[in-house]
């Protein structure tokens, strides 16, 4: 079986950590087709992000008293891992900072925050009963990808094969360039019937869009009014 976003070793969801909840939401959910709403079921009541019914993400405030005044928005990005303490082990003892350490998320898995060599973020998810974001192949508006843009993307590519044990085959490394670059930090790329059908959505200036070329494909950076950004390609057949 083809290793995909949400496999062991691969990228599995993301929480959109925001000052704005019901901006970005309604941001989002204009450009990317993207439903949020409150999980009943869940007993924090937290934010959830569908697309097509099926689970992608989760929505943290960044004005509960649990962040630390000044916390920029940001996305955190969890990589399913197998042992996140051995996991841990061998991402500090190849450069990494740990930020975090590992701790239960009720019973739902164990997890741990981490910048990596290049100084990128990135969390590690050890499941319990959650496994992360689950999607038939290939769905409209899914994520696609990640992307972590950096100066040195060789050793960041070496750096996760080295903390996993395997190489991320839904991840890319590309060297810093382009508008819309700020520092290093994973991307998601999202697959979309219309990649321009994201730039019409936004032309009243809301959100900041640019478009660009990587290898020989037309990509849309979206990014909303607190920096909060996605990378758009068109949907493979």
């Amino acid at each position: 079986m083809t290793p995909c976003l949400g496999s062991l070793n691969e990228f599995c969801w993301m929480d959109l950590k925001t000052r704005d909840p019901a901006g970005t939401a309604a941001l989002l959910s204009k450009a990317l087709g993207w439903r949020f709403a409150v999980d009943e079921k869940d007993w924090r009541k937290a934010t959830k992000i569908t697309v097509d019914g099926y689970l992608i993400g989760g929505v943290s405030d960044l004005a509960n008293p649990v962040y630390p005044p000044g916390t920029p928005a940001h996305i955190a990005y969890y990589l399913a891992v197998d042992d996140i303490d051995r996991r841990v082990e061998a991402a500090t003892a190849h450069g990494a900072r740990l930020v975090v350490p590992p701790f239960d998320a009720g019973d739902q898995g164990r997890i741990a925050t981490l910048i990596d060599p290049v100084g990128a973020a990135f969390s590690l998810w050890q499941r319990h009963h959650f496994p992360g974001w689950r999607f038939p192949p290939r769905l409209a508006g899914s994520p696609h990808r990640m992307v972590l843009t950096c100066d040195r993307p060789g050793e960041a590519r070496h750096f996760y094969e080295e903390t996993t044990g395997s190489p991320l085959i839904c991840a890319d490394f590309v060297a810093a360039a382009g508008p819309g670059t700020s520092g290093p930090r994973w991307e998601l790329m999202v697959a979309v019937d219309d990649p321009d059908s994201v730039v019409r959505a936004h032309d009243d200036g809301q959100a900041p869009v640019n478009c660009f070329e990587e290898t020989g494909r037309r990509l849309v950076r979206w990014s909303s009014p607190e920096g909060l950004s996605f990378l758009v390609r068109r949907r493979e057949p």
